[in-house]
Order: structure tokens, then C-alpha cells, then sequence
């Protein structure tokens, strides 16, 4: 249904000033009744979820520290300030290199960052509705007019018509609408933001991993490399046994398998590590014809002693991924209210000034002076139950967003209580395989004095180097393993992006 009051004026219609007045008064009183209901909004107002009531993470409670492993272990500090630039931890000097790169040129990033900017603009543009509408027109046409077709006797009459206008329409927002349809461009900016902020946290801890990756190939491929040099000697020591008939020749096949499922393992070694160098540089904005070499040795990277572990009340308004499901949400809460508020009936206020004339020298002249004032409204009476079932898909969609907000909730809880339960079971690991290394180095030692004391042959000086060197190997990945999960808990706790600088995401 559609409904209007309007005033007009025009050069060919007059009214007195009373009754002009007593027009105006009934709009003004109109306008102060709407103005009364336009402090609602309906729908409903959104509420932050609960944060979880749990203390810690995991069933059992987290230990004060791990089991030291290399002499060293890890401190957990509950509730201690995560760093923003929380790499820097490693000491490397190659690794901020790479990270300030990426932050700077990824095409990930910078894709995040030009969405949030033109979420921001949306917004801005939105606000634009609670302004008054201004419109000016112009126009000239030659026109024919016949009085025939309104029961006039009068002559066809030809004429030139020049105007000059300006219109004026105001919605008012009495039932919110327009307020909700706001707040969700809000929403939507504060997801576009969260999701930037993620996009810089994974880039981060992207470019930690790999790094560390790429050192511990490079350390395995040169261990694994003098392995293969140790079991070729045995060939060859070998061979000369066989030849001289002191051995059995299938303890030479033994030896020759041993030594090509060695050589085997080396070249998915290099291929990793080729891949590690490329993923860096496509990280940081450049393809790997442009990368340098990289030049990071594992046993030069410090492994953090002391790691922060925010409470999971804090971790729910930290980590991006799920303040981004919080947005989310929120938009899908302020939908029901757009929805509800198009059932409702519609305001609008409008006015126009200006001239008229069949003659542009007299345009200008008081008595072609044009106007028009009055309010619409606009009530919907069926629709065929398509405005009932959008509010019910709406408030359906705020019922899926929650359930998402949830399993991001869960998401990270278990991302945490992994990682904290890895770096425990990291630090016994790489201490087991600390003593092993260092059990067959000394055995390795032993057979030589001994080998040296003619108390052994040199066969079994190169089964104790290549068993030192295997050992070594598992050392070497055990080690990077713990590192990688130092990483991603730095990165599952939310990165310490908070307090970093602000224009690193590109945020207000």
C-alpha cells in the first residue's frame, strides 16, 4: 500500500497563506510522531558469546616445563605477554629478513589488505543514508498540449518549457532498518580485519616453518651424504673380502641394498628442500628464479625457553580466525533485524524548489517559482509470505553462523592443547635421541681407539660411523620438529598481533 500527503505549489496554482501554515504544522507534527519511534530498532541486539570457562587446555594439567632435552627446557608461562614480533625469539637474522619481505610484498597480504579497505569504504558509504538526499535537475523541451482530452474546447497549444529544480528526500529510519543493515557493513569490516589479521599470522608462521624446513633438509642432506660416502667404504672393504674369500658374497648384497636405500632417501632430501627455497620466495612476493640462496643452519637457530600460554577466556578474543567467526556472527544477528524491519512500513520525507517557464529570460522570476512538500509512506500487506520465511532464513543463518563460531572456538582450544602436548613429547623425544647420537659417537670413538689398538678391523669402525650418522639424522629431524612446534604455538595462540603495529595489517 502506498499512501502520500504532499503541499505543492506552482505558477499556475495558488493557495493562501493559512492554509499553508496549517499544512506545514501538520507535517512538522507528523514528522516530531515519527521522530518518537525512530529510537527503536527492532531485531535483536548482539551479544558476545561466553567465553569458555575452562582454566587449561588439556585434561591434565600442563607442567610448569618440559623435561630438558640439549640441556635446555621450556618454560610455560601462563597468562605472560606474547610478543608481537615473536620470531625474532630464534635469533636469526635471515628469518626477520624474510618476514619484514612478506609482510611487505605477499599478494595473499596484500589481497586481505585491500578487502578490508574496501569494506571500510562500504561502510562509509552506508552512512550516507542518514542524510538528507539532494538532487538538482534541468531541463528544456518543446512541447504540444491539447485541452481535447480533457473535455476542453480550447486550440492545440505548442510551447517551449524550461525548468530549473532541486528535490529533497529524507528516509527515516523508524524502525531500524537501516541502522541494522549498518551494523552489518560494521561486522562485515571488523571480518575483514580479523581476516587480514590471519592471513599476516599464518604468512608469519609460513615463513618460520619453512625456514626452519629448509635448514633441517640441508643438515640431513649433508649427514646423509657422508653416510653414503661411509657405506660406499664398506663396499669397497667389502668387495676386497668377498674377492680374497673371507666373506660370504650375500654379505655383500647386504651391504650394497643398505647402501642404495641410503642413496634413495637423498634425493626426496634435495627435492624438499628445492621446495622450501621456492615457498619462501613465493611468500615473499618473489619467484624462485628470483630467491637467493638461503644460508640458515639449524644449529644456529635458538630454540625460545620461555613460552607464553594465554588462558582460553583470552584466547577467544586473540585468535583472528575466531573473531572473524565472531563477526560473522554478528553480521548474521543484524540481518534478522533488516529482515524484520522490512515488514514494517516505510517513511519517507520529500521536498522540491524550483522554476518553470516557457521562456529562459523569464525563468528567474518569483512568479514561476515552483515547490512541494509531503511524506510517503510505504506499508507491505502480501507478499506471498516472502518477507516472513527471509526474517526465518535469517534467523536461521544467525543459528549456522553461531554453530561455525563454536567450531572455531573448539578449533583453536585443540590447536593449543596439541601443540602444548607435542613440545612436551618433543623434549623427550629429542632428549632419547640426544643419548642415542651421543651413545653411538661415543662407541664410534671406542672402536676407533680400538681399531687404532689393532683391537678391531676397520669394517667395524664404518658400521659404528654409520650408525653415529643415522643416529645423527633422526637427532637433526627431532630437533626441527621441536622448533616447528615452538612455532605453532606462538601462531595458535594468535601471534601477539596486538601488540604489533597496527598498520603492519592494514587495520583503522
Amino acid at each position: 500500500m502506498f499512501t502520500s500527503a504532499s503541499r505543492r505549489n506552482s505558477p499556475h496554482a495558488s493557495s493562501g497563506g493559512t492554509a499553508v501554515a496549517s499544512a506545514r504544522k501538520s507535517l512538522h507534527a507528523g514528522i516530531a510522531a515519527l521522530l518518537l519511534l525512530a529510537g527503536c530498532a527492532v531485531g535483536p541486539d548482539f551479544v558476545r558469546p561466553k567465553p569458555p570457562e575452562d582454566k587449561r587446555y588439556t585434561h591434565q594439567p600442563v607442567p610448569a616445563s618440559s623435561v630438558p632435552a640439549d640441556s635446555q627446557a621450556q618454560n610455560f608461562e601462563q597468562g605472560a605477554k606474547i610478543a608481537g614480533d615473536w620470531w625474532r625469539l630464534f635469533n636469526s637474522s635471515q628469518i626477520n629478513v624474510l618476514v619484514q619481505e612478506a609482510i611487505a610484498d605477499n599478494p595473499s597480504l596484500q589481497a586481505a589488505q585491500a578487502s578490508l579497505r574496501q569494506s571500510q569504504d562500504t561502510l562509509r558509504a552506508g552512512y550516507g543514508i542518514f542524510y538528507p538526499q539532494v538532487d538538482a535537475s534541468a531541463g528544456a523541451s518543446r512541447e504540444k498540449f491539447s485541452g481535447a482530452g480533457f473535455g476542453q474546447t480550447a486550440l492545440s497549444n505548442i510551447f517551449n518549457l524550461f525548468t530549473l529544480s532541486a528535490t529533497v528526500s529524507y528516509t527515516l529510519d523508524v524502525f531500524g532498518g537501516e541502522r541494522r543493515a549498518l551494523e552489518g557493513l560494521s561486522a562485515q569490516v571488523e571480518y575483514q580485519r580479523y581476516a587480514a589479521l590471519g592471513t599476516y599470522l599464518a604468512l608469519s608462521g609460513n615463513i618460520v616453518n619453512t625456514a626452519i624446513a629448509h635448514a633441517a633438509y640441508a643438515a640431513q642432506i649433508q649427514a646423509t651424504e657422508e653416510l653414503i660416502a661411509l657405506e660406499k667404504d664398506q663396499v669397497h672393504i667389502m668387495e676386497a673380502q668377498v674377492t680374497a674369500g673371507t666373506i660370504p658374497y650375500v654379505n655383500l648384497l647386504s651391504v650394497q641394498t643398505q647402501l642404495a636405500s641410503t642413496q634413495a632417501t637423498l634425493p626426496p632430501l634435495r627435492q624438499r628442500r628445492d621446495q622450501a627455497e621456492h615457498l619462501l620466495a613465493t611468500l615473499t612476493g618473489r619467484t624462485p628464479a628470483e630467491s637467493a640462496p638461503l644460508e640458515i643452519e639449524l644449529a644456529d637457530l635458538t630454540l625460545p625457553s620461555d613460552l607464553p600460554v594465554s588462558l582460553p577466556s583470552e584466547l577467544v578474543r586473540q585468535r583472528p580466525d575466531i573473531l572473524a567467526a565472531e563477526a560473522q556472527l554478528h553480521s548474521a544477528s543484524a540481518n534478522i533485524g533488516v529482515a524484520t524491519a522490512a515488514m514494517f512500513p516505510r517513511f519517507t520525507l520529500n521536498g522540491s524548489v524550483g522554476q518553470a517557464s516557457n521562456s529562459a529570460s523569464t525563468l528567474f522570476q518569483s512568479s514561476n517559482t515552483i515547490w512541494s512538500i509531503g511524506a510517503d509512506i510505504t506499508a507491505p500487506l502480501f507478499h506471498g509470505g516472502t518477507l516472513w520465511y527471509q526474517r526465518k532464513a535469517a534467523m536461521e543463518a544467525y543459528q549456522a553462523a553461531l554453530a561455525s563460531y563454536r567450531q572455531s572456538v573448539l578449533s583453536g582450544l585443540e590447536q593449543v592443547a596439541d601443540t602444548l602436548r607435542a613440545l612436551e613429547h618433543d623434549a623427550e623425544t629429542v632428549d632419547a635421541q640426544s643419548r642415542a647420537w651421543r651413545a653411538a659417537g661415543d662407541a664410534y670413538k671406542l672402536l676407533r681407539a680400538n681399531y687404532q689398538a689393532g683391537l678391531a678391523n676397520y669394517l667395524q669402525v664404518l658400521i659404528a660411523d654409520a650408525q653415529y650418522h643415522q643416529a645423527s639424522i633422526l637427532y637433526l629431524q627431532a630437533r626441527a620438529q621441536r622448533l616447528q612446534d615452538t612455532t605453532a604455538l606462538f601462531v595458535a595462540l594468535g601471534g601477539g598481533w596486538w601488540n604489533q603495529a597496527p598498520e603492519i595489517v592494514g587495520s583503522k
